[in-house]
């Protein structure tokens, strides 16, 4: 059977393979214009997010790769669909990605990395992480979220005859192949009952509509418990990917040997793919087995903000305390699908986009100051104050504090959303956690306006750049966070 292939559909991720190819021919044929190859990757991102936004203003969704769903018959199975779930989260990458292109700019600057083997494997990864929204079948899945994994190790390792990324790098090369292996076994023991990979069709089965291959009749009396084990594999196969404990202790060390603009990376744009790939599979392949998969999510969810907590406030490095927080972040996001529904999924959307401004807002002040200990950020804020403010304002937000209301607000959509879904126990654990978090963020900031080193603070252009579009994007979101409902209510 000939496919027909819908070239508008999938624009955002082939217009970014597109420009993967153009900047290794640059790289090839003009290798000392490293800033050409930058603007020309910071090019392509904003042209992908121009084909995300022209499909958002059409009318429904639109999908390609599809196969009929019975011999013969019209309806159709599609493994690519652009609905509203799908463009937000590539909003949110590509948005995400314009601040980590110009973070790459400033850290290139530098020295010491191949260019265009760098814009490269990033323009390969954000290929992944706008794909893979998209996914409606468990290969594309599969596929799209390895495509966000595999280009990482590389550009964590690019910083050569540098221990401390190479340490990193094999780190996290070892811990992504063990959860993809986990993730594998859980999907192909999925598939073995369902004889199927199109999350539709394994709604279906699941949820005990239409009978398996082989079976007499739907299983509406219950499934055998290989299907629960199944479950179980897929969600720690996920866990590993968004950090979430017990599948976090890669976390810390990773971020700390990885260039700054690759930690922020993993802190957002692996992040939200992860929780992509998540939601989809729980929610679009396996609702009906939501009393089995919940209760996990909801102990996940607490132990990952805990822990995440715990360990951040003994933290003395800048990045290791963002990984922790981003590791408690987590948790939070994680928390209103434990409850299950619509509007859940909403509240971790939401969640997730507005941590998404606050935390890269972050990590580019750390990139300006070019400094590991948080006591090297004493005064910050009279030797640049656009930069300590900054700062200062995202750690707020982080905390959940006024004047920083994107992250209070952020709390309120996932606490309203737990308790509405009779989950007190875990509304408990979250306001508990969210009083421990209040410490380390306090302390971070008080540093920034206490007396310290006046010496000036001279950075890159882009890297203000950088910090202006991610603090930007969390100040609209305290002052109109209407408008993150609004976005995710698409999905």
């Amino acid at each position: 059977m000939i496919q027909q292939i819908d070239y508008f559909v999938i624009a955002p991720p082939l217009v970014l393979a597109l420009t993967a190819a153009l900047v290794l021919l640059l790289d090839a044929f003009l290798p000392s214009r490293p800033l050409l190859s930058g603007l020309l990757t910071l090019a392509g991102v904003v042209i992908a997010a121009g084909f995300v936004v022209a499909q958002a203003l059409g009318t429904g969704s639109r999908s390609t790769f599809c196969v009929p769903r019975n011999l013969g018959g019209t309806a159709m199975t599609c493994s690519f669909v652009a609905d509203g779930f799908t463009l937000v989260f590539a909003g949110l990458v590509l948005v995400a990605a314009v601040v980590v292109v110009l973070m790459s700019m400033t850290e290139l600057a530098r020295g010491g990395i191949p260019v265009g083997e760098w814009y490269f494997l990033l323009l390969c990864t954000l290929v992944g992480a706008v794909s893979l929204p998209a996914s409606r079948d468990l290969i594309m899945l599969v596929v799209a979220l390895e495509l966000v994994s595999l280009p990482v190790f590389a550009l964590t390792a690019l910083k050569r005859y540098d221990g401390r990324s190479s340490e990193a790098a094999v780190k996290l090369f070892v811990v992504s192949v063990v959860s993809t292996a986990i993730m594998l076994f859980g999907v192909s023991l999925l598939y073995g009952i369902a004889g199927t990979v199109y999350l539709s069709r394994l709604s279906g089965v699941f949820g005990g509509q239409v009978a398996a291959p082989g079976a007499p009749e739907a299983m509406s009396e219950g499934l055998p418990a290989v299907v629960t084990v199944g479950v179980v594999l897929v969600v720690a196969g996920f866990a590993f990917k968004i950090a979430a404990v017990p599948f976090h202790a890669w976390a810390a060390d990773v971020y700390q040997g990885a260039p700054i603009p690759v930690a922020a990376l993993l802190s957002v744009i692996s992040k939200a793919s992860g929780f992509a790939g998540l939601i989809l599979v729980l929610v679009a392949a396996l609702g009906g087995q939501a009393d089995t998969w919940a209760p996990i999510v909801g102990i996940l969810a607490a132990l990952t903000m805990t822990v995440g907590n715990l360990l951040a406030m003994r933290q003395r490095s800048a990045v290791r305390l963002l990984a922790w927080s981003s590791v408690a972040q987590s948790g939070y996001i994680l928390a209103p699908l434990a409850v299950t529904g619509e509007s859940a999924v909403r509240s971790s959307i939401a969640y997730l986009v507005i941590y998404a401004a606050m935390n890269l807002g972050a990590f580019t002040v750390v990139m300006l100051v070019s400094r590991t200990e948080l006591d090297d950020y004493r005064g910050l804020v009279f030797r640049r104050p656009a930069a300590g403010l900054a700062l200062a304002f995202c750690l707020i937000c982080l905390a959940g504090l006024p004047p920083g209301l994107a992250g209070l607000f952020a709390k309120v959509f996932v606490f309203r959303e737990i308790v509405a879904g009779g989950a007190g126990w875990l509304a408990l654990v979250m306001a508990v956690n969210t009083v421990i978090g209040l410490y380390y963020y306090a302390v971070w900031t008080a540093r920034l306006f206490a007396p310290g080193e006046r010496a000036p603070l001279r950075a890159p252009a882009t890297a203000w750049y950088a910090m202006g579009v991610a603090v930007v994007a969390a100040v609209l979101f305290s002052f109109a966070p209407q408008l993150v409902l609004d976005v995710s209510s698409l999905s």
